[in-house]
């Protein structure tokens, strides 16, 4: 799976997000800093969403698996 990694230069910094997941954005002096900080950015996402997403079944009987994603 493939995510879109968006880059925007303006005066100073690059701005960026990630085009598929709202809320996944960052910035950096250069592309490269910004894309670290991007891909950061991103894993502190799914942490913190799968974190609520325990949380709310906390107590509940569920049944978790490693989804495999495909899309054009």
């Amino acid at each position: 799976m493939h995510l879109t990694a968006v880059y925007q230069k303006t005066d100073e910094w690059y701005v960026a997000w990630i085009e598929e997941i709202r809320g996944v954005n960052t910035q950096g002096k250069t592309m490269e800093e910004a894309r670290t900080n991007l891909n950061e950015a991103l894993q502190l996402m799914l942490e913190c969403l799968r974190e609520e997403a325990a949380a709310e079944t906390e107590g509940v009987t569920v049944v978790r698996e490693a989804l495999p994603i495909t899309f054009p």
